[in-house]
């Protein structure tokens, strides 16, 4: 019998190879993961102008099947887009703009009528003595405003990245679209002959599921700014037009975009007058049962089924991520990752099927995308 010296002694070495290769292992993970923090910012870009480039691909596809060249089709489909951007932001602004003017000429009255007394914001002042109060901290209020500088350029610096990467994201998008037919024959190429017909049938479904949730998620916000606009209408609440489109934006986001939508809305009703605030937080109420028992369920149906636990994981992560975009993004990253376990679990189940399925009831992607 071999004693436990002799035991010790049989062992073999590690060979140096094996030890440096796991250091090279160890040494690259490390640098991979560093490189991902250097370049979370150019990854977050691509990821959306991959996202915003599937979802026009589409539509350039169809001008290109009537006999449009690829390259003028995608510039149609995007001077298309930036005038429908541009529409809205023109309709959003103006209003604004239009106000705040008419608040700086008004202003002088406005705070002449405070001091004196009259109309409400006076007898408000006078009651709650707030003109003794400006006059005590009018040097303190002065000297946070010479200090506002810093602040401000804070601002412009973040409103300039905001620019730059808006810019970033539409070319990327723009060469994506252009380039995608021969991006995907590259990187087709690139898997073995064995695999290469279902990678190309898995990432075909995976277009079909955002494509399909946008166009869901596109008309139920649409159905949320026309109702709300015809109810303030009906209600005679300023700014109509401006809320209708506030909603409609707002309720792109996924869980808590009909919410962010409604508070403003209702806050100005309740300035114009408590009976049409009061008429606007009922109409909330009711719209938002409305669209998450019926028209949710019945639209989202038709495109990507995903479990709601899926859904809530998603959106956090996606906010954590990029913020509103990340909300916006999570719910479709979430339906092509269910597109992709669900293939790779058939095959593994040895029950691989011609076309991969989504939600619990397995529906097959083709199905969901011509309901």
């Amino acid at each position: 019998m071999a004693t436990d010296g002799q035991r010790f002694d049989d062992r073999r070495p590690v060979p140096v190879r094996t030890i440096l290769a796991t250091i090279g292992l160890v040494l690259a993970t490390l640098i991979a993961i560093r490189m991902v923090q250097l370049l979370a910012n150019v990854i977050g870009l691509l990821v959306v102008a991959g996202f915003f480039a599937i979802v026009l691909t589409p539509a350039v596809d169809f001008l290109e099947r009537r006999g449009m060249r690829r390259s003028l089709s995608t510039i149609v489909v995007f001077l298309v887009g930036l005038s429908l951007l541009g529409g809205m932001l023109v309709v959003f602004i103006q209003p604004i703009a239009r106000e705040v003017n008419g608040f700086i000429d008004d202003f002088p009255e406005f705070v002449e009528n405070a001091r004196e007394g009259r109309g409400p914001t006076g007898r408000l002042v006078q009651r709650f003595d707030i003109d003794t109060y400006i006059e005590e901290n009018q040097e303190e209020w002065q000297q946070g405003l010479r200090n506002a500088g810093a602040p401000a350029l804070g601002v412009l610096r973040r409103v300039a990245g905001g620019v730059f990467a808006f810019l970033t994201i539409l070319v990327l998008t723009f060469l994506m679209v252009l380039e995608g037919p021969k991006l995907t024959a590259a990187s087709l190429t690139a898997i073995s002959s064995r695999y290469r017909e279902r990678v190309r049938h898995v990432a075909a479904d995976c277009a079909k599921a955002v494509t399909g949730y946008m166009a869901g998620n596109l008309l139920i916000s649409v159905v949320a700014g026309v109702t709300t606009f015809v109810f303030l209408t009906i209600a005679g609440v300023p700014f109509a037009g401006v809320l209708g489109l506030w909603v409609a934006f707002a309720d792109l986001i996924p869980l808590v975009g009909a919410t962010l939508g409604a508070i403003p809305t209702i806050g100005v009703a309740f300035l114009s007058s408590p009976g049409r605030g009061i008429a606007a937080l009922i109409f909330y109420i009711v719209y938002q049962q409305l669209e998450n028992h019926i028209l949710q369920p019945t639209i989202m149906s038709r495109t990507v089924a995903i479990n709601p636990l899926a859904v809530l994981v998603s959106v956090l992560v996606g906010v954590q991520l990029f913020g509103v975009v990340g909300a916006l993004l999570a719910i479709p990253a979430a339906g092509i990752l269910q597109v992709i376990v669900r293939n790779i679990y058939d095959e593994r189940e040895g029950r691989l099927k011609e076309e991969p399925t989504v939600g619990t009831d397995e529906i097959p992607v083709s199905e969901v995308d011509g309901a």
